[in-house]
């Protein structure tokens, strides 16, 4: 799906509301871009860095909104959206809103149909990269909502990492982040349960981490080696059993259950990983490729197959 264009919005005026390190560092990067920022934050002091670099205090939320046509909200979640411009709804109409916070796909849906009833466009987004990365060769940031407030707006957005448009359901940035945080946080909870491992055997971190790294780097390139197009025998159905099976990982699962068990550790993610494999053995699919785990992860619900069609694509890709 290719994103909009917008063919003018070099130096647009933007608004940031909420300067958490990430807000602050987009105030930033769009500063250096050359656009004009209003600022404003509950706890004002946070302003000083980013109004010392350029940007204009607002002194409310409504006079920040009222700054630019479009608005980034930085904040914890989506409650705090509806906190801070509860009293700014009657300057909301004709702006965008483009809440890059991190909630649920069904609050999001919730907060574009109440942005669109105050007369309000609304773009999600999930910005991929730690604060000190936004702005780098390597950010990127998932958005959805409204075709032409992408038209509008994505351009502008671009130096804060390359927009990758995802369609017009507001819920499904918000969904690809949370997917991409669910990958992210569990790799990190592995990679502290193996470093306990490791270290009751007197490997201290700072030897086991590198090793691990390494591992978890090599995690991508072992699974494309495996399957050309990956993800393409998922949306088949198919899960050939001639290389890694559930049998033989479920195995594994069971080894690292067995010996965290006798270290003393605690086994709320060896065990969760164990589930599983036995789910999928229990079912019959013993002699399937590991990939059949993704049955039990689904649940009754299955993944709608239209989703399989849906293409990530850069501006004008």
């Amino acid at each position: 799906m290719n994103a909009p264009q917008n063919p003018t919005s070099q130096n647009s005026a933007v608004t940031v509301i909420g300067l958490g390190p990430m807000g602050q560092a987009m105030t930033r990067t769009l500063l250096a871009s050359g656009h004009p920022v209003t600022v404003w934050n509950r706890t004002a002091g946070r302003a000083a860095g980013v109004v010392a670099d350029g940007a204009a205090l607002a002194p409310t939320p409504a006079g920040a909104v009222e700054a630019s046509d479009l608005v980034i909200l930085s904040l914890t979640d989506y409650r705090a959206m509806y906190e801070v411009l509860g009293g700014a709804t009657g300057s909301l109409a004709g702006r965008t809103l483009v809440n890059l916070s991190s909630d649920t796909p069904d609050r999001t849906r919730e907060a574009a149909r109440w942005a669109a009833g105050h007369g309000a466009a609304f773009l999600t987004g999930g910005v991929m990269v730690p604060a000190p990365m936004v702005g780098t060769e390597v950010a990127h940031v998932y958005y959805s909502g409204g075709g032409e407030a992408a038209r509008s707006h994505l351009e502008t957005l671009a130096p804060l990492g390359t927009p990758r448009y995802l369609g017009e359901d507001p819920g499904l940035a918000q969904l690809m982040y949370q997917a991409q945080l669910a990958v992210f946080l569990t790799t990190l909870s592995a990679l502290m349960h193996a470093t306990a491992m490791l270290g009751t055997a007197g490997l201290k971190a700072g030897e086991a981490l590198p090793e691990l790294l390494a591992g978890a780097d090599a995690i991508g390139a072992i699974l494309r080696a495996g399957e050309e197009h990956p993800g393409a025998a998922l949306d088949a159905g198919e899960h050939p059993g001639d290389l890694s099976t559930v049998t033989m990982m479920g195995a594994t699962a069971d080894h690292i259950v067995e010996t965290s068990t006798s270290l003393g550790l605690d086994l709320a993610l060896p065990l969760a990983v164990r589930a599983h494999y036995r789910r999928a053995i229990e079912d019959g699919h013993g002699g399937d490729n590991w990939t059949r785990i993704i049955d039990g992860i689904r649940g009754p619900r299955r993944a709608d197959p239209a989703s399989a069609d849906r293409v990530i694509a850069a501006p004008g890709g």
